[in-house]
């Protein structure tokens, strides 16, 4: 871990819960983000302490210093430099210098205790497990498609980003009206609702924002270190015992692709073989795309080899590389857009459909 202080020269961008900021810092300019529920907001000529860490790793989810802490321009460092009461007692990002208090939705003092206090089940909502950030608006807008009036929740988990205002997709997809409503879990933050676990979340998408479904993932930035189980996405085997752990009806998304450079995860990726075959222990309805006959043998080969049908159910959705509309959200994974790995995205869209078929009846 490395900090240095650093002056902000200038405001770049800024929305909801983020701002984008140019710093000068180790006697050169570079980027930074600052979450003002943290530090408090930023302006030109702030003095700013800056994590540096992940771009002097060169890492790929890096390219930006991270503000820890800001003294205004001209001032010095005494008094209260951020007051920003919740309401609430929740703690996130417990016992690092940043916790920051939310108001739960389950907590004593949120109005939905009451009617979170004995909740333990979400009557059956279909509930699309994701291994990556960027499935959520082909999930989403696969669903709407589907079924226009349908309400759902993006539950956001903490294998992976904990601002939900790093996301770019997210809000992209409310503005859109792909999703009505955030839940973020766990350690994650920043979300219409604030959840303690995914368990209470995906109770909360129900109960309070009146989902009939949730679509469950990590934020950006997932974590890979090429071996077995230490990867992000083993998050997406949790979710699926989450969803059945409290009555819902869990989809798994495939991570698919036929265009990574990467082996481990070309075809089905390694990550969703093992979340699926041996992380879940709960059965999950897997939505298969209808790719092409040379990629669909390549896919079921590895759904077959990795044991998963001993453990889980099969829907077959979808046309072919066919998508939804996703009302000008971009879609893009590792760089790559539907044009240049059109399997990836296909497999994302074909759960949104596998969940809309169960809403409405038609499958499952």
């Amino acid at each position: 871990m490395r900090t240095v202080w650093g002056t902000v020269i200038a405001i770049e961008a800024e929305r909801p819960g983020l701002q984008r900021l140019r710093v000068e810092a180790d006697g050169s300019e570079a980027s930074a983000l600052s979450y003002p529920a943290l530090s408090g907001a930023c302006h030109e000529g702030d003095r700013v302490l800056l994590n540096t860490t992940a771009v002097d790793l060169r890492l790929g989810t890096g390219g930006s210093h991270l503000v820890v802490a800001r003294l205004s321009a001209g001032s010095t460092a005494e008094g209260v430099s951020l007051d920003d009461p919740s309401g609430g007692h929740v703690m996130k990002l417990r016992y690092t210098p940043l916790q920051r208090d939310v108001l739960a939705v389950e907590s004593p003092e949120s109005p939905h205790h009451a009617l979170l206090e004995n909740a333990d089940d979400v009557g059956g909502m279909p509930v699309v497990c994701c291994g990556l950030h960027s499935q959520l608006p082909l999930v989403a807008a696969a669903i709407k498609e589907s079924l226009a009036a349908a309400r759902i929740a993006w539950c956001m988990t903490d294998e992976a980003a904990l601002p939900l205002a790093l996301s770019e997709l997210a809000p992209a997809c409310v503005s859109a009206g792909l999703v009505d409503l955030t839940v973020t879990c766990g350690q994650a933050f920043g979300g219409d609702l604030e959840a303690v676990t995914l368990h209470s979340g995906l109770l909360a998408a129900r109960l309070v924002g009146e989902a009939d479904v949730a679509i469950v993932g990590i934020g950006p930035g997932v974590v890979g270190t090429g071996t077995a189980l230490g990867h992000g996405g083993i998050a997406q085997g949790e979710a699926v015992n989450a969803a059945a752990a409290v009555g819902g009806r869990p989809v798994a998304a495939l991570r698919v692709s036929f265009a990574d450079a990467r082996e481990r995860h070309r075809g089905v990726s390694h990550h969703t073989l093992m979340a699926l075959a041996r992380i879940a222990l709960a059965p999950a309805t897997v939505a298969v795309p209808r790719v092409p006959a040379s990629q669909l043998g390549a896919i079921e080969a590895a759904l077959d080899d990795a044991g998963i049908w001993a453990r889980h159910l099969r829907s077959d959705a979808g046309d072919g590389y066919a998508l939804p509309d996703t009302r000008g959200v971009p879609c893009r994974t590792m760089g790559r857009t539907p044009a240049d790995d059109p399997a990836f995205f296909a497999a994302a869209a074909v759960a949104g459909t596998v969940a809309a078929g169960m809403l409405s009846g038609l499958s499952g």
